[in-house]
């Protein structure tokens, strides 16, 4: 994903992105590196083209200078496209270490997933998006992994004037 526009809201401590899809993000300045603060405030942000249009680079007034990538962005949002994509890359990941340990061959993986080899290495390169969590689960079947998902519910967290009222956030 691109970054269009970045603004800062320091009455929030947070920067604002926009993607080009319009969609629109908040990442707290407690969160980035260095540390922007009252005595130590943002004198530039913009979107960094040096990074692909997928980075923001802010200045603060001591002239250190800092960089946050898209993806931490959507990771600290839980945004949900990046996390069941950060999903199958863990998978991919697993399955890639797993193989190196297995003992069988390409060849043998492929003919026991009933697949190509070339499907087969397509679906051990973590970049390839366009593969689906059931393929990547099969492939740790047959390399004699048991896989279990637990679901578990995200605490919710309160906004600042929720706490402040004692009601809970909707």
């Amino acid at each position: 994903m691109k970054i269009s526009r970045v603004s800062i809201n320091n009455r929030r401590k947070e920067f604002l992105i926009v993607a080009p899809s319009g969609a629109t993000y908040n990442f707290p300045y407690a969160e980035a590196d260095p540390r922007p603060g009252s005595e130590n405030r943002i004198r530039d942000v913009f979107v960094d083209k040096e990074l692909g249009s997928e980075a923001i680079t802010f200045v603060l007034d001591s002239g250190d200078e800092g960089s946050i990538h898209v993806e931490q962005i959507l990771e600290y949002n839980k945004d949900p496209g990046y996390m069941a994509d950060l999903l199958t890359y863990k998978l991919t990941l697993e399955a890639r270490k797993r193989i190196e340990s297995c003992g069988l061959s390409r060849r043998q993986l492929a003919k026991r997933l009933m697949t190509s080899v070339p499907q087969l290495y397509r679906l051990l390169d973590p970049a390839n998006s366009s593969k689906s969590i059931n393929q990547l689960v099969a492939l740790l079947h047959v390399l004699n992994c048991r896989v279990d998902l637990v679901v578990h519910r995200h605490q919710a967290t309160l906004k600042p004037d929720a706490v402040s009222s004692g009601r809970p956030n909707k």
